[in-house]
């Protein structure tokens, strides 16, 4: 067979994080609390996995210091209602 036709192996199954978390095959949306948002940024900085970090609200309208909010690849996709 030419070698312009040959497949490539197959990429590892699942590639965690510290946290044991695969956002790639696992799909899913992290909790965590917002502490600040940057409005002309269009992030925020999230206690998420006990640690701070900034993610995007591009996908999303509305969120707030204090809001719980779905985290997916570093976007916020959803905002919790707290019961």
């Amino acid at each position: 067979m030419p070698d312009e036709y040959r497949i490539s192996p197959p990429a590892p199954v699942c590639t965690p994080d510290a946290h044991g978390h695969c956002s790639v095959c696992a799909d899913e949306g992290r909790p965590g609390r917002v502490l600040a948002v940057d409005a002309a940024a269009q992030t925020a900085q999230v206690r998420l996995d006990g640690t701070e970090q900034t993610v995007a609200l591009d996908l999303t309208d509305g969120v707030r210091a204090g809001d719980v909010v779905l985290v997916h690849l570093g976007f916020v996709i959803a905002v919790v209602e707290e019961s």
